[in-house]
């Protein structure tokens, strides 16, 4: 009960979500959540990249299950990271890191596409103490003034080398981000 809600107050609430108006909840991200949204869109980016999707769009079922396989396998062996069914914060924390990111970029054919991945993965790591912190000013000023610049070209990138999955559109955890 982090709101400090009198009993009636938690029956009002556990009415239902249409029992609340929308404006009433609380305006802030959830780290832990938009860590595990970016940490999916990231090893999704992976799969993609491995089975070079901005050649060829229209990958049978079977090639992108064949690229996830591959990724899980050398996941495995370079990190340690075993497949899971659903992303969760300890798979998200270690997928998201430098170590990661040299792994995958062995399973990547394309020099001009691991650049690409390395940046975006670069830029990530850069913003990502920035939300994560409770203030950024005092935690990590440095990284707040580049956040600007920091998440316009994570943005064009998105937009650029990797439009073949982010054309017009960006998932929502992106976009808090």
């Amino acid at each position: 009960n982090r709101h400090h809600e009198s009993v009636d107050e938690l029956r009002d609430r556990v009415k239902g979500v249409s029992a609340k108006p929308f404006i009433e909840t609380l305006p802030c991200i959830d780290a832990l959540h938009c860590d595990i949204g970016n940490a999916a869109e990231f090893y999704k980016i992976f799969q993609l990249e491995i089975g070079e999707v901005f050649k060829n769009p229209k990958a049978s079922k079977e090639e992108r299950k064949r690229w996830q396989s591959t990724l899980d396998k050398h996941l495995r062996k370079k990190m340690n990271l075993k497949p899971i069914m659903r992303m969760n914060g300890n798979f998200a924390r270690k997928l998201m890191s430098q170590e990661t990111i040299e792994a995958v970029c062995e399973l990547v054919p394309s020099e001009a596409r691991r650049t690409a991945l390395r940046e975006l993965m670069e830029l990530y790591l850069k913003m990502k103490p920035v939300w994560r912190s409770s203030c950024p000013s005092k935690e990590c000023p440095e990284l707040l003034c580049q956040y600007s610049y920091n998440s316009q070209r994570f943005a064009e990138l998105l937009s650029t080398k990797f439009k073949y999955r982010y054309e017009g559109k960006i998932t929502n955890y992106f976009h808090k981000t």
